[in-house]
């Protein structure tokens, strides 16, 4: 079969296509037939997924498409039934799924956009409830809101009920995000948006932050945080590993700070938030109360221009590849 590979080189990452032999499931696995996938910067860096000097590994970490097979003591689906979820190996004509992992298609989804609803989602999920107890009313602020995160947190916290202000370097992009409920734009790639946040918040500040962009941002976002409020960590895009904190605020305002990352998770831990996302958001998706926000489609042959389309941050939401038989 055809599959997309990445690896270092020369400290940044390329994708390259093989032909592998298909993967046959083990127990509690599911063979899906690949029909789409969608993009994550995250595994584009050097750091996160991809090690410098390391051995290429699959492309690719969610999708969707058809249950080709099951592997022994797998119960709950069928030959044919169309399936999305977290895999290793997306960009391929075949990938394995944990059955735990898998989750069955809402009918009103494109391949397209289930391909690109499980990373962002639930990520999204662990941020806003699983963690961040995120409550109708409240403020939440996303930096870096119009990539594929960005935007998923936007809409599940409009369907929550929250207020949401969003920072991104593009009026543009701020404009049409404000189309799909963002409350308050700011247009900034800079770390000064603390007091427009407070201005907006009547003084008071966010409830709950979702840090998209990494370390350049953190001391501005804890400036920005309320009372109580809850600060998610879910990437460093912009490579900036380390920052300081204003230990006064964290003590003063008793706030809550926590990372988002299943790196260190185990099978079972991964299949908690699973169940959480299809009890909690996956209805908004189901009743097209949230449509998950495809920038573009690209075939599975350009895949690579993709990831460059991907790394120029033309995007607003996800980017996605079809893989067509």
């Amino acid at each position: 079969m055809k599959s997309y590979w990445i690896r270092p080189e020369s400290g940044k990452t390329v994708l390259e296509l093989r032909d592998v032999p298909a993967p046959e499931p083990g127990p509690g696995q599911v063979l899906v037939r690949m029909r789409a996938a969608g993009l994550n910067r995250g595994e584009l860096i050097v750091g996160h997924s991809v090690k410098v000097g390391g051995a290429a590994k699959p492309a690719g970490n969610e999708g969707a498409g058809e249950v080709a097979k099951l592997g022994s003591g797998v119960t709950g689906f069928r030959i044919g039934e169309r399936v999305m979820g977290r895999c290793t190996g997306a960009f391929a004509e075949y990938s394995l799924m944990d059955a735990r992992e898998a989750i069955a298609m809402p009918n009103n989804l494109s391949w397209e956009e289930a391909g690109s609803v499980p990373l962002a989602f639930m990520v999204v999920h662990d941020m806003l409830v699983a963690q961040g107890r995120l409550k109708a009313g409240e403020w939440l602020l996303v930096t870096g809101i119009s990539a594929g995160v960005g935007v998923a947190a936007l809409q599940t916290g409009k369907a929550l009920g929250a207020k949401v202000i969003g920072t991104s370097g593009s009026a543009e992009k701020l404009e049409k995000l404000k189309a799909m409920g963002l409350d308050v734009g700011i247009r900034t790639r800079s770390p000064d948006f603390a007091e427009a946040v407070m201005k907006a918040t009547g003084g008071k500040g966010a409830n709950l932050v979702v840090n998209n962009v990494g370390g350049s941002m953190f001391a501005e976002t804890i400036r920005a945080l309320a009372y109580e409020g809850r600060h998610a960590t879910v990437g460093y895009v912009d490579g900036v590993l380390k920052s300081e904190i204003d230990i006064e605020a964290l003590h003063t305002k008793r706030l809550t700070l926590f990372g988002v990352s299943n790196r260190l998770r185990n099978a079972e831990q991964r299949a908690i938030t699973v169940r959480g996302f299809a009890a909690d958001i996956l209805p908004f998706i189901a009743a097209g109360k949230i449509k998950p926000l495809i920038d573009r489609t690209f075939p599975f042959a350009e895949a690579p221009a993709a990831k460059v389309y991907m790394e120029s941050n033309a995007h607003l939401g996800k980017i996605a590849v079809r893989i067509d038989g």
